[in-house]
């Protein structure tokens, strides 16, 4: 009985490896957009294809006196801009983005990426529906204008190993 492997020994699983880990880089598999008319409750808005690029670029002031040689500029406030999603469009789903689009009113909104970060911002939104191809899927964008955010929120950490 000393040279007996059990069956169990042999399927044990390290749990941890399935865990995400985004030390390595993240894939964007399962990155999802929300919709909360007050910020308490979250309801998933779409099946989106794209995240645009979140954030502002700042504007610069020129700070540039006569007795300068050379231009001298600061970082003023940042620009809040349109982001769009892409989007595939499903029936039910598409009804759901359609009952608030244009109406103008200011909703609340989150993209969560794979490892519990968060980007959260406050806008509006309309919906462009896009071209129809052969063999191709049908989609539309939804484009927020921002007037506020985004504010990130960095994702919970689980190993406090990996931590830098």
């Amino acid at each position: 009985m000393e040279n007996v492997k059990l069956y169990s020994d042999a399927l044990k699983l390290d749990l941890q490896r399935f865990a995400i880990d985004s030390s390595e880089g993240l894939v964007g598999t399962g990155t999802k957009l929300e919709r909360s008319e007050d910020g308490s409750t979250w309801e998933e808005i779409a099946d989106i294809k794209t995240v645009p690029e979140l954030g502002g670029d700042t504007e610069k002031v020129d700070v540039t006196t006569l007795a300068d040689d050379r231009r001298k500029q600061v970082e003023g406030i940042q620009n809040a801009s349109n982001v769009q999603f892409q989007v595939v469009y499903k029936g039910a789903g598409f009804k759901k983005v359609l009952e608030g689009a244009g109406n103008r009113k200011q909703y609340q909104w989150k993209v969560t990426y794979p490892d519990g970060m968060t980007s959260t911002m406050r806008g509006s939104y309309n919906i462009k529906f896009a071209a129809v191809a052969v063999n191709g899927a049908l989609g539309y964008t939804i484009t927020i204008t921002v007037s506020d955010g985004p504010h990130f929120t960095a994702a919970p950490t689980t190993d406090t190993a990996k931590q830098e």
